[in-house]
């Protein structure tokens, strides 16, 4: 029964907040990803390991910038100077070449759609989809967030694992022939007991939690999160925290909302095809050349 006055009172706030004034406002939210389960072969030093994911980290903590209306919305990575790599030799490049960078992320809620301009493995792609709906269940549970007060929502989200199944065929050991089965038998043996492979195992489903304030009532929130009778400040998957650091209501400055357009037009489903494509492809490649030059996979 409270869960159904919390929410009949933010729509009523929402709709007559609505309906009063123009309203746009930007917020600023820090993102920070968890690596969790151990890393790196057995026999790699303890003191390395850490180093990575030290630097793996700091790769993955990133500012944002959420621009919004009362239907509109659009969000955008702040640029910073590129990490040094983690392999001086090269190698630690393969965490980033699976990445989407210069990401623009458009919500448009009243339409319920987003585009996402991003550009991976140097071409550029403009995802244009619906947006997912998730079942938000509201609580009583508030918190202070800066100066706003907010309340707590949770929902369960269904996990698309179709890339990471194919991350995970990647690396895996390439099969051999008889005269090499008991070295190929070592590798797989050595991935299996680093956990590597159940380290990327892809939950099936993620419980969300947000933090939304009625203060602002616009169904807005950071990415692909939305739907919620506030603005959304605080989100976590268990795995990405993403939290409001910085709001700005009705600037002084003329600010607009841009639906981006640069990059080849595809759905989410085609823009993941592509994804896995491109990673099978370049599986292939560093098979070939570890065959070639006598490494992993490879004869001497």
């Amino acid at each position: 029964m409270m869960k159904i006055l919390l929410f009949s009172v933010f729509l009523m706030l929402t709709i007559s907040y609505g309906y009063s004034q123009s309203f746009i406002g930007t917020a600023t939210y820090q993102s920070k990803t968890s690596i969790q389960g151990d890393f790196g072969p057995p026999d790699m030093p303890e003191a390395r390991k850490q180093e990575i994911m030290e630097r793996m980290k700091k790769a993955m903590e990133k500012t944002y910038e959420l621009t919004f209306d009362r239907s509109t919305s659009i969000y955008v990575e702040e640029e910073k100077l590129e990490a040094p790599s983690i392999n001086q030799s090269g190698g630690g490049r393969r965490f980033g070449m699976f990445s989407a960078t210069g990401g623009t992320y458009y919500k448009d809620i009243q339409e319920q759609t987003y585009t996402n301009e991003v550009e991976t493995f140097g071409k550029k792609f403009l995802i244009k989809d619906s947006l997912r709906q998730l079942n938000w269940e509201l609580t009583s549970e508030t918190k202070k967030i800066g100066n706003y007060t907010c309340y707590k929502a949770i929902a369960v989200k269904v996990i698309d694992t179709a890339t990471m199944d194919n991350l995970r065929n990647m690396l895996r050991p390439p099969r051999r022939d008889d005269a090499d089965k008991e070295e190929g038998q070592k590798q797989k043996d050595s991935v299996n007991g680093n956990s590597l492979l159940a380290r990327i195992e892809a939950p099936k489903e993620q419980t969300i939690t947000a933090w939304f304030t009625p203060d602002i009532p616009v169904g807005q929130g950071p990415g692909s999160y939305w739907g919620l009778p506030g603005l959304i400040l605080e989100v976590n998957d268990g795995r990405t925290a993403i939290l409001c650091s910085k709001i700005v209501l009705n600037p002084d400055e003329e600010i607009e909302i841009v639906q981006p357009k640069r990059g080849k037009e595809v759905s989410q489903a085609e823009y993941n095809q592509i994804l896995a494509e491109k990673m099978k492809e370049m599986s292939e490649r560093f098979r070939n050349n570890g065959r070639r030059s006598g490494g992993p996979g490879g004869r001497p």
